[in-house]
């Protein structure tokens, strides 16, 4: 069963905010939507042979910084990392290799599903539009859409 502070998507925006209720108290979720949303939007830190997008490195200063990465990762004693790797197909082409690298690194991101639920995450990725990957999400009862991801 989940328990998060409860997240709203605003797809116009591609951004997260945290829900408040009409009492203004934040709302709490029980479902895995919380999760899979951090899940997608965390950045995962970059393994040491996977190639960066071009163009991002000029701007940082540490090999660190780089390989971006969530700071929670740092605190966690298993090792086990948050957050998605899909961040590295920023300036990526509409290819299939693609569009399968996008599935593989979001069933990555999605690995707890299957602990938590007993069941996989179901996995839907197609190109939404040139140059622009859709993906369905559906973890236990919850389904997320997201029809613009790049």
């Amino acid at each position: 069963m989940f328990f998060d502070l409860a997240l709203t998507y605003d797809p116009s925006t591609r951004r997260c905010d945290l829900a408040v209720g009409d009492d203004g108290d934040l709302v709490i979720d029980e479902t895995s939507i919380t999760p899979v949303l951090l899940s997608i939007g965390l950045d995962r830190r970059a393994s040491p042979d996977d190639p960066l997008p071009q163009s991002r490195s000029e701007f940082l200063t540490s090999a660190f910084s780089e390989r971006r990465g969530w700071a929670g990762d740092a605190l966690d004693l298993r090792g086990e990392r948050v957050g998605s790797r899909l961040w590295l197909l920023d300036r990526a082409k509409e290819t299939e290799t693609t569009r399968l690298l996008f599935e593989f690194w979001l069933e990555e991101a999605l690995a707890w599903a299957e602990l938590e639920t007993g069941t996989p995450a179901e996995l839907d990725v197609a190109w939404a539009r040139p140059q622009t990957l859709g993906y369905r999400v559906l973890v236990g009862d919850a389904a997320l859409s997201i029809s613009g991801a790049s």
